[in-house]
């Protein structure tokens, strides 16, 4: 659940730190006090998009941070499948920094993360339900979503989008095998050109480098043969004078003689002698080097030629020759593919008939499954609909059968009637805001214990009601609250009088400037506050005393 919310500099919050509890939470206020920058505040630590005018005025940062606790095991798997883990008391903090530069930070337990991670996990601690959410009512094509939900079909449905997925797969390359026949000669002929002349020019790893060491070689030949023959003269000697391989040489014929009366030279005389040796190979390997020097017989023409060939073939095929043997390969296998079109193409055709026969028979699996659960969401969100005091609403689902698409075969429909004698609608073109929030507050209820989501946000759901209508409204939200964290923000004391926790939001001004507070009341605090919202203006005795009985019921 949701236990501590810690805004600072976002809109005319300066600075306050709200402690959540267990039950229902209700935020209450004047219109304008800053209710919706709470709202606000906690999107922007679920990842959601926020606008630099959220940012006080004055100031270069505004920062949000928001304390998880008890979270479920579903959310902690989801927590460490995005890398985090929570602390050693299962507690999660989420911070968000937002600035004016554009450059803002994320954390997780400390942990720098981005938007798209606090989105993800975002998804598992809370789900908000805005004043405005009520008319993806009124979008049908996100209907299919609460039918699916209510019968458990998050599975069959992933296992459907994978065939219909593998089906769009092959029918996208088999449309692409049915081009015009004038268009694949002309393929045939650039592929087998580009792999004749890749073919012809005989490209190896590493040929570019041997070739430019042999160039640097050839270009340097008097040089280099000049210093290796002098390097070797050094050491091996000459006819007028002896090298570092005879001096050492002699070094140990003195030594030997005193070796019977001063055996301590014994060491010495084993290390030059191991020198010799080691001169020996490196005279050796000079003289390979001078050898191959001179036995370099290719001429830098011929040299520069091949270069010039790899530099060519590479601004068309790749930078480098990797790239170019890499081309080689993928053009042959096109090449190979189009030169068996027919034989390819046959086989595509029975793959993408098998997989669109394989998505067929789940989309219509899937189509069954939906239609049992469509009676059982009319069946469900009636009953709490009558509660909300919606007694002759009648609700259909109609499932129409349509092309295979993402969601399966399905055209799914939520249709009303709010008064007898009435044939069920879209609900666009019947449900008024008050029923339309009635009726979300109704699925919410019936799918709350479809996902795994510990906090619940009402953001104004009594937009349109009144009366007994609110007053059940509250008792609904306070029901959803015994398995649920539930926030709540309300204009209506029926809701206000049932909370656990009540937060009066105000807003003053101070130095020409406007600050909001959040406060949690305790009794007489709400009486007030519940008399402000009945009474208006004037507060009368009988206000208090009625505000007083609704507490007391509540």
């Amino acid at each position: 659940m949701l236990r501590n919310l810690y805004i600072e500099n976002i809109a005319v919050i300066e600075k306050t730190s709200i402690d959540f509890t267990k039950g229902l939470n209700v935020l209450t206020g004047e219109t304008g006090a800053g209710k919706s920058i709470v709202i606000d505040s906690i999107n922007a630590i679920l990842g959601n998009r926020t606008s630099r005018d959220l940012i006080r005025n004055g100031s270069e940062n505004a920062y949000v941070s928001a304390e998880f606790t008890d979270l479920s095991d579903h959310t902690l798997k989801a927590l460490e499948e995005l890398g985090f883990t929570a602390e050693d008391d299962g507690s999660v903090l989420v911070q968000r920094e937002l600035s004016l530069s554009g450059k803002g930070k994320c954390r997780i337990n400390g942990r720098p993360a981005t938007v798209s991670v606090l989105k993800a996990l975002g998804e598992y601690l809370i789900d908000i339900h805005g004043q405005h959410a009520s008319y993806e009512l009124m979008s049908p094509e996100l209907h299919i979503t609460y039918i699916d939900k209510l019968g458990n079909l998050e599975d069959e449905l992933e296992a459907y989008r994978e065939a219909y997925r593998e089906y769009s797969r092959l029918k996208s390359e088999l449309n692409k095998a049915n081009v015009d026949e004038n268009e694949r000669a002309r393929k045939l002929d650039l592929l087998s050109y580009q792999v004749n002349e890749l073919e012809q020019a005989d490209f190896y790893v590493g040929e570019y480098e041997e070739l430019t060491d042999r160039r640097q070689i050839i270009e340097n030949r008097e040089k280099i043969a000049s210093s290796l023959n002098e390097a070797h003269e050094y050491l091996n000697g000459s006819d007028d004078s002896d090298g570092a391989i005879q001096q050492l040489e002699y070094a140990c014929d003195s030594l030997s003689v005193i070796l019977d009366c001063m055996p301590e030279t014994d060491e010495v005389t084993k290390r030059i002698q191991n020198a010799v040796y080691e001169l020996e190979d490196c005279r050796d390997e000079l003289l390979s080097m001078v050898d191959l020097a001179d036995g370099e017989n290719d001429s830098l023409d011929e040299i520069e030629e091949r270069l010039d060939l790899i530099y060519t073939l590479g601004k068309k095929y790749g930078s480098t020759i990797e790239e170019m043997l890499d081309f080689l390969d993928k053009a042959k296998e096109e090449l190979e593919y189009l030169e068996k079109f027919d034989e390819n193409k046959e086989e595509l055709e029975k793959a993408c008939q098998k997989a669109k026969q394989k998505a067929q028979t789940l989309a219509g699996d899937l189509s069954v499954k939906r239609k049992a659960a469509a009676d059982e969401f009319c069946r469900a969100v009636k009953e709490e609909m009558v509660f909300l005091d919606m007694p002759n609403v009648e609700l259909i689902v109609t499932i129409e059968n349509c092309d295979l698409n993402i969601n399966g075969c399905d055209k799914v429909e939520i249709l009303i009637s709010t008064n007898p004698g009435e044939v069920p609608k879209p609900v666009a073109k019947i449900a008024s805001g008050g029923e339309l929030s009635r009726m979300m507050l109704a699925i919410k209820n019936v799918l709350a214990d479809k996902d795994n989501i510990d906090t619940l946000i009402f953001d104004e759901v009594d937009t349109g009601i009144s009366g007994s209508a609110a007053q059940k409204v509250g008792f609904k939200l306070k029901e959803v609250s015994t398995t649920r964290q539930v926030l709540c923000v309300t204009h209506l004391a029926q809701i206000a009088s049932l909370a656990d926790s009540h937060f009066k939001i105000m807003k003053s001004v101070r130095d020409e400037k406007t600050f909001t507070q959040v406060t949690l009341l305790d009794h007489a605090g709400r009486r007030d506050e519940l008399a402000r919202i009945i009474g208006g203006v004037e507060i009368t005795q009988a206000t208090l005393d009625y505000a007083e009985e609704l507490l007391s019921n509540g």
